[in-house]
């Protein structure tokens, strides 16, 4: 019988997926001996926490928000940057006054982008990592892998069920019976996705156990003081800005705008000039 030699080919599908995403969440799961782990400071830089709750993009996002309200650059709500004191107070706040360049402005995004990938993050993640608060970039990788493998499993297993109920030749009912024996290995894979689920929602992908740990100790932020803002934005990101232009000027940098021509739409010497436009 093929449909046999199918159920077969999904068993062998799911349980190797299945396997290979729990040996990958242990591993994940260990934390590198004592031996080998960087002390670390018992209180975390905003940029550090940043990342164990996001990653570089938040890393990023929170340097932008706290130059804005710091009244070092100005984000503006069509998603251009530009600006304002061009001496950076650190190594990330320099970085986003290099990618934004020599003319003081620049779209939102591939400023973003640049400060996100810059080396100043890494070698703050390195740290993290280094102190066992981080998850190494390889098996945050791989366990991105192992879920889209089981996730594959799960379709593959799918579709040969309805090829083996579809096939002709077979007798008079049996499509229940085939049905149930491959509903295990879907079942199996269903199963393994959502304990994975579980076990990492709400979780940050970022940080590990411990990383995690010192995230679920951290207070609730209270919106007042600029202090409480970067918190916020540093646990929450840019959702937990209250101010909707803020907000839509770190989420429109993707949004295809005019360059703002405004009174501060260009910058020299670190003094805005006078125009005229949106700001």
């Amino acid at each position: 019988m093929l449909w046999v030699m199918l159920l077969l080919v999904a068993w062998g599908a799911a349980a190797a997926s299945c396997i290979r995403l729990c040996l990958v969440t242990a591993g994940a799961a260990l934390r590198p001996p004592v031996a080998e782990r960087t002390a670390v400071s018992p209180e975390l830089t905003l940029y550090e926490t940043a990342f164990l709750a996001g990653g570089p993009q938040r890393v990023a996002d929170l340097a932008l928000v706290s130059m804005h309200v710091r009244r070092r650059l100005l984000l503006a709500h069509t998603g251009w940057v530009t600006v304002v004191d061009p001496e950076g107070r650190d190594e990330v706040e320099r970085t986003v006054i290099s990618a934004i360049g020599p003319e003081g402005q620049s779209r939102t995004a591939p400023v973003r982008a640049a400060a996100a990938a810059a080396d100043a993050v890494r070698s703050l993640a390195d740290r993290l990592v280094a102190a066992g608060l981080a998850v190494p970039h390889g098996t945050r990788t791989a366990l991105e892998s192992a879920v889209r493998g089981v996730r594959g499993a799960a379709v593959l297993v799918s579709v040969l069920a309805a090829t083996a109920m579809l096939m002709p030749g077979q007798e008079t009912g049996h499509a229940g019976p085939v049905a149930a024996w491959f509903g295990l290995p879907l079942v199996l894979t269903l199963g393994s996705l959502a304990v994975a689920r579980v076990e990492n929602h709400p979780y940050s992908p970022w940080a590990s156990p411990s990383g995690q740990h010192w995230l679920d100790s951290l207070p609730a932020p209270v919106h007042g003081a600029d202090r409480d803002l970067l918190a916020a934005v540093a646990v929450q990101g840019v959702g937990a800005l209250e101010d909707p232009g803020l907000r839509a000027a770190l989420l429109s940098g993707a949004r295809t705008g005019g360059r703002p021509t405004g009174p501060w739409a260009r910058v020299t010497k670190g003094r805005p000039v006078a125009g005229s436009g949106p700001w």
